[in-house]
């Protein structure tokens, strides 16, 4: 019988620390971090503020280096990677949702939908960016400007604009966590709708017990370190 190889995990962090200096000496935010993410898996990271959360998420992302372990995106080794290097994989990998929408002001929401697109050289970034508008609900609205819409629909544009590339990862940073309770619940509804229909890995930070709920896994961080399984769950032979 032939052995079937298991494929590689989409992320893949060993031995992750982060530390900087501080005026008492260097600080460690994240230390001895091993996480293996499998392709097509929702993850929630969790802690109180401080325990290195965000940051770990932009080192699974690339969008920053550890001070020593190893992160693979994809099977690519960030370490051997220039900045323009994680930029490329970035670019053909990964979506971005923020707290904070990250939109900007001077492009309407249909233009910030097609930004990435674009940067990307896709085919018909217009037909792409107004389909996936219109599917998060917001065809009246992709000539307006970020301030002429409230934080869900703002919220909205953002995610359309992550997973309007197509994405095999999404990272999420406390998606819900400028919203309120009722918009926070419809948003995390559609994030993880969108999930299931571009069959992406999604990686989110949150404070949101809800938002972590409807993941499969959760890891927990506490002052830097993971106190809650970080391995997913075993395969069924």
């Amino acid at each position: 019988m032939a052995t079937t190889i298991p494929p590689l995990p989409i992320i893949q962090a060993s031995g992750v620390c982060k530390r900087v200096p501080s005026p008492e000496g260097e600080l460690e935010i994240l230390g001895d971090v091993d996480l293996t993410v499998a392709a097509g898996e929702t993850l929630a990271i969790v802690g109180e503020s401080g325990s290195g959360k965000s940051t770990l998420l932009g080192l699974l992302a690339g969008l920053d280096l550890p001070t020593s372990g190893r992160v693979a995106l994809n099977g690519s080794d960030l370490n051997t990677l220039d900045e323009d290097g994680r930029a490329r994989l970035r670019g053909e990998l990964v979506g971005f949702v923020f707290q904070s929408f990250q939109l900007i002001g001077s492009l309407t929401a249909l233009e910030n939908v097609m930004l990435p697109l674009e940067l990307a050289g896709r085919a018909n970034p217009q037909g792409t960016a107004t389909a996936i508008l219109e599917r998060v609900g917001l065809g009246p609205r992709i000539r307006h400007y970020p301030h002429q819409l409230s934080g869900g629909e703002q919220q909205r544009v953002a995610i359309a604009r992550a997973f309007a590339p197509s994405p095999r990862v999404l990272f999420a940073d406390e998606p819900t966590g400028n919203l309120d309770r009722r918009t926070g619940a419809r948003i995390n509804d559609l994030l993880f709708s969108l999930n299931r229909e571009h069959a992406a890995t999604l990686v989110l930070v949150t404070h949101d017990a809800s938002l972590a709920g409807h993941c499969s896994r959760t890891v927990e961080l506490d002052a830097g370190r993971v106190v809650h399984p970080a391995e997913p769950p075993a395969q069924a032979p």
